[in-house]
């Protein structure tokens, strides 16, 4: 469940300490058939921290957000998430919002989060994102219906909201997390019509801007695990059928 990335940690007096684990997924769609299916590799997780990419349930019923809520109860762990867009198709959103904070989650809209991992500071800042499209793949936010109108729209608000986050953290470790993709790369696999609808460049510029040292996001099911921002950030699509393992393990 392992991936490395570059990054090295240093105590003060200049040695080298042990990586942190992020461990990470999305998509997990909660719902009858798969409840269960995540819980005995999540008790057993061995990450400094778990980060949940948004579409956390099928179709944003309550009875799925509670699913949810049994599989990542009691973590040895701390959990961060973001939501994605399925996890608002019933305009429930605010409420499995609620339900995750009232279980500890650490639920990021536009904000952010500092944790004290083993003596560091690690930051995550975290977005729903949006589409809006990619320098060869542009979006149409003036076309089809008010949903679709209002997620093209999303992504560039999002990205500055993400921006702003990043900003915000007083730490030299920051992760952004988002649900829409910030880059093309990890969409490769998809069909590269629906792109735009997948995700949006400004919110790579923001995780290049805000210095985050890797950024998170699901949504796209079809496509690859790993891709670099134009600046150089690990991207990583942590979406359940991509990865094919309930969760992936990344050593900053």
């Amino acid at each position: 469940m392992c991936g490395w990335l570059t990054a090295m940690f240093h105590a003060a007096d200049g040695t080298a300490t042990a990586p942190l684990r992020i461990a990470a997924v999305a998509d997990l769609h909660m719902r009858d058939a798969v409840a269960g299916r995540f819980r005995p590799d999540l008790l057993r997780i061995t990450a400094d921290v778990l980060l949940l990419g948004g579409d956390l349930t099928e179709a944003g019923a309550l009875y799925e957000a509670d699913l949810l809520c049994a599989e990542i109860a009691r973590l040895p762990v701390p959990v961060v998430a973001v939501l994605g867009n399925h996890d608002h198709d019933r305009r429930l959103g605010y409420r499995i919002a609620a339900m995750l904070t009232d279980l500890g989650v650490h639920l990021l809209d536009g904000d952010a989060v500092t944790l004290d991992v083993r003596g560091r500071r690690l930051g995550i800042a975290g977005v729903m994102g949006g589409s809006g499209g990619f320098p060869g793949y542009p979006g149409r936010p003036d076309e089809g219906s008010a949903e679709h109108r209002r997620r093209m729209r999303r992504g560039p608000l999002d990205a500055l909201r993400l921006r702003h986050a990043l900003d915000s953290l007083e730490c030299e470790t920051r992760i952004a997390l988002m649900h829409f993709a910030p880059i093309v790369d990890t969409l490769v696999g998809e069909p590269p019509k629906i792109y735009p609808g997948l995700g949006c460049h400004d919110l790579g510029e923001a995780v290049d801007a805000g210095g985050a040292v890797l950024a998170i996001h699901g949504h796209a099911h079809g496509g690859t695990e790993f891709g670099r921002t134009a600046g150089g950030v690990p991207v990583r699509n942590v979406s359940y059928p991509v990865l094919g393992r309930t969760y992936a393990v990344y050593e900053l």
